[in-house]
Formats: structure tokens, sequence, C-alpha cells
């Protein structure tokens, strides 16, 4: 059962979560505390078990007809599975929110709470903001709550320009992401923000928000600006020559890299500045 909530929980993605987290110590200046531990363990298979094992219980429709679930894309659950992912999801999430609770400010708890609901909320009805096009893009905004709420939890205020800079990157990538499934969400009639606008119209709105990431990101560091824009040009430029679910698909896995990629460079730089302060002089 373990092993299946992991799969369900979609490892190769919890970089989205785990990355973001460090990135948030990080940028307090400290390259490890044991105060974020709690934080870092929460963002592994609990909180992404609450993202896709929740997305998996009320997407079935739909995943079974997508022939990109099954692998690192999605899981596909069997209806007798969901009272234990469910119960799942609970389990592992609760104990660390009321932690934070007891532990944490409520500036920071606001925010994981903001977090958690979200992506609750994302899948689930009644809010179900997969449904609502442009806010179920503007929902994965989320992803980027971990740079506030880390550096709140341990007493830091958050470098709010990089914290706004992700929201938009992730708020684009979202949409990115939700092209290749076109014809499968609107078969169901799930109307996300990719169905209501088509490939093309859908590649104008993520250039512009990773436009606009990428000049906050500029102005938090120059190189992660450039590096940001370079990639997502280039994700742009993968689709715009051929709009088809199938190509869509197929460029997928370059869209999951993107965080490796780009957000490597942002830790390369950080991990050594904060090395340079510890060890020069």
């Amino acid at each position: 059962m373990l092993k299946r909530l992991i799969t369900i929980s979609r490892p190769v993605l919890w970089i989205n979560t785990i990355g973001t987290t460090m990135m948030g110590l990080w940028l307090t200046g400290t390259l490890w505390t044991w105060d974020a531990i709690w934080m870092l363990l929460w963002v592994t298979l609990p909180f992404n078990l609450l993202i896709y094992g929740i997305n998996d219980i009320f997407d079935q429709e739909t995943d079974n007809i997508n022939i990109r679930k099954g692998g690192y894309g999605g899981a596909k659950i069997d209806p007798r599975e969901v009272p234990w992912i469910a119960w799942g999801v609970v389990l592992l999430n609760l104990p660390f929110l009321v932690f934070f609770g007891l532990n944490y400010s409520l500036a920071a708890n606001a925010w994981m709470w903001a977090y958690s609901l979200t992506f609750l909320f994302y899948s689930a009805p009644p809010l179900r903001f997969k449904g609502r096009p442009y806010l179920d893009s503007i929902s994965n905004a989320d992803y980027a709550f971990p740079l506030a709420f880390v550096p709140l939890a341990l007493g830091h205020e958050p470098l709010w320009l990089a914290v706004f800079a992700l929201m938009a990157w992730s708020l684009a990538k979202h949409t990115y992401d939700a092209i290749q499934d076109i014809e499968e969400d609107a078969f169901v009639e799930i109307k996300t923000t990719a169905v209501h606008l088509g490939a093309r119209k859908s590649l104008i709105w993520v250039g512009f928000w990773w436009i606009v990431s990428s000049v906050m990101f500029a102005f938090v560091n120059l190189p992660l600006g450039v590096a940001n824009a370079l990639y997502a040009g280039w994700l742009i430029w993968l689709i715009s020559r051929d709009q088809s679910a199938t190509n869509a698909k197929r460029v997928y896995k370059y869209s999951v890299a993107f965080p490796y990629v780009v957000g490597t460079m942002a830790g390369v730089q950080l991990v050594s500045a904060i090395l340079m302060k510890q060890f020069l002089p």
C-alpha cells in the first residue's frame, strides 16, 4: 500500500515542492537548519499525495482515456482505492499541520493552509478550480508558497519578488502542461484554460506569464532570469511548430525537466553565495 501511495504521489514531480522549500530556506541565508526538517518532510510524500491523490480521485473519468496516465505523468486508480487514498491524505498531512500550528507564526500557518487548501480545491468540489478557465491556472501559483512560508516559519522576511516571480512561472507552466490534455479534458467537459483558449492562444497566455516571471527573476538574479527566458522560449517553440496533442505529450518530458534545469542554476548560486559568506574573510 505504501508503494502504491508513493506511485500516486508522482515522485518525479516532488522537485516542485522539495525544491521550492529548500530554496525558501536558502533565501534566508542559511544552508541548513534542523528547524526546517518538518517542513521538508511534509512536502515529500504527504503533500504530494494531497496534490495528486486528490486529483486522481476526482479525475478518474478523464484519466481512463488519457494515454499518458499510468506512468510518471500520472496514475490510473481503481475506484476501490479511493477510500484509502483519501485516508492517506488526511493521516499523512494533518499531524504536520497541527505541529505547524503549535510551533510556527500565524503568518507562516496562513501561507501553509492556503498552500494546502488551494491544491485541495484545485481538484475537489465544490470549488474545483480545474474546471474553471483561468482559475485553474492562477490557483497553481501556490507552488511558489514555500518561498513565503519557510522564511516566515524560521523568523525571516521572505524575498517577495522571488515569491511573485515563481507564482507567475507556476501559473504559466500549468497551462503549458495542460495543452497536452486538451482533447481528453474537452471530451469529458472539463473546461481548463487550455481547453478554453486552444493550443495557439494558450501559448500566448503562457508566454506572457513566463516573460513576467523572467523579468522579475532577472531583478533577483540576472543569470536566472536569462536562463528562465531561454528555456521557456524553447518550450513554447516546441509546441508552436506542431500544436497537436501528440506533440504536446511528446515534449512534456522537457517541461518536467524545467524546474530541474533552471532551479539548479538558482540553487547552485544561492549555495555558493552562502558558502562564500561563511568561509571567506
